[in-house]
């Protein structure tokens, strides 16, 4: 497909990256002299120097012969401008990253369908939506859930005491009549790998594992992570009161949880006192670690640090992991601290490009992937497809088929029932197929299923 991409921030390089290492022909347009220079730099893009507002900028890039346009600049009104103009050249895709709720609240003057645009995201939704997800699941530093949240993606971080320390695949095949999940995937030392039989999970690895949400409590168990309270005697504590603040509050409100909302700006406090029916409005500093421990935050079940600067997240969430408070989750904007915040103690970080540009991807796609889910750090991604009618691959057994390298099936779900896959399984039409790929293998996967 012939792609542009307006904007060169974190969410439109992000793109770049991953559409052009899937062999789509990207097109960059930017403003800025050097953001173009170190994307043309380091990935297959060309790179276009001008305002993607422009028809003369649009045309040079080469608009008329473009499958899709995606404005993901930092300016509501430039995206939205753009996609007009694109819908103007018949374009047959047309994607804006917004933020304003003007545009994306029911009934809006101007709403997507009015100004012809296909996708509005909002990275601050999807954003608040990761971290809610997280608080939710203890133990975790990643969740994705697919099929209407039967089928859960999580992430789990091996310390020295963890059960699955020093086993190899094979041996945890065997326990897996007692625990129905599957590691499809092992971070260790920045490198991502599918393991096979002969790996050995080691001390410091990220393993990432699908399983059904009716074998979580199993898994918790064996994993020695402890049972989660019940419904409303879990303590959370929010630092920053802003869009994804305010969202992830209500959330957890609505999943049972006590809630304290830490804000510092004391007009902004009183609009949320407004807002929000069961939450502790505190004013105060988030470094106020004394105002904090008053009213409670060593008991915390979980603090969440969901500010705009990430120097203040990460330290919030370090201080208040040191008084007692037992998980900590960190809202970061820049790619270098994602690695960074976890090795220092914060158990999980939440990246806004990312939230972002995964449903992008999942929009741009279409075809037979329903969901998707990107993953920090090794732009792997986890795919939901669904096998439609005309498959060249039904009712054959998968150690039969020719599976791409580099890709692993975690999970199919059929109508009534799911299995955790071994190599006599087959697909029927209409089965959900949970695929983990790296970042080789995306496109031949996409191939495979069609």
């Amino acid at each position: 497909m012939n792609i542009l991409v307006v904007g060169a921030g974190q969410v439109g390089y992000f793109l770049c990256e991953r559409l052009s290492m899937e062999g789509h022909e990207v097109t960059l347009i930017d403003r800025d002299q050097e953001h173009l220079n170190a994307a043309q730099d380091r990935l297959n893009v060309l790179g276009i120097l001008g305002n993607g507002a422009s028809a003369e900028t649009m045309e040079q890039a080469g608009i008329k012969e473009a499958d899709i346009v995606m404005a993901v600049t930092d300016l509501d009104e430039v995206n939205i401008l753009v996609c007009l103009l694109a819908r103007e050249y018949g374009v047959g895709k047309r994607i804006a990253r917004v933020k304003s709720i003007d545009y994306l609240s029911r009934g809006a003057v101007l709403s997507k369908d009015k100004l012809g645009i296909d996708l509005m995201i909002n990275p601050d939704d999807a954003v608040a939506d990761e971290l809610a997800n997280l608080a939710g699941r203890a133990g975790t530093f990643d969740v994705a859930e697919f099929v209407g949240g039967q089928i859960q993606f999580l992430g789990y971080r091996i310390t020295a005491d963890n059960p699955l320390c020093d086993l190899t695949l094979k041996e945890l095949g065997e326990i897996r009549g007692m625990y129905r999940f599957v590691v499809v995937a092992i971070t260790r030392h920045g490198q991502t790998i599918i393991p096979r039989g002969d790996d050995t999970i080691q001390v410091g690895d990220s393993i990432f594992i699908f399983a059904h949400k009716e074998e979580l409590p199993a898994i918790q168990y064996l994993l020695h992570i402890k049972e989660e309270k019940r419904r409303g005697s879990r303590k959370a504590f929010i630092l920053g009161g802003g869009r994804i603040g305010l969202r992830v509050a209500r959330d957890l409100e609505a999943r049972g949880f006590i809630v304290r909302l830490i804000e510092r700006d004391q007009g902004r406090c009183e609009k949320l006192s407004a807002k929000l029916q069961k939450t502790m409005i505190i004013h105060a500093e988030g470094t106020d670690i004394r105002a904090l421990l008053d009213e409670g935050v060593a008991d915390a079940d979980i603090f969440i640090a969901a500010t705009e600067n990430d120097e203040t997240n990460i330290l919030c969430s370090l201080l208040c992991k040191h008084h007692g408070t037992q998980r900590t989750l960190c809202l970061v904007n820049r790619p270098e601290f994602l690695d960074l915040a976890p090795s220092l103690g914060v158990d999980a970080c939440v990246s806004p490009r990312l939230s972002a540009a995964g449903a992008i991807l999942k929009f741009a796609r279409r075809g037979n992937v329903i969901s998707l889910a990107t993953i920090e750090g090794s732009n792997s991604e986890v795919l939901e497809i669904e096998i439609k009618t005309g498959s060249q691959i039904l009712d054959t057994p998968l150690k039969d088929l020719n599976f791409p390298r580099g890709a692993i099936i975690g999970a199919i779900v059929h109508q009534k029932s799911y299995e955790i896959p071994n190599g006599e399984n087959c697909l029927k039409i209409g089965d959900r197929v949970l695929v983990f790929a790296l970042p080789e293998a995306l496109a031949k996967v996409e191939r495979f299923f069609e």
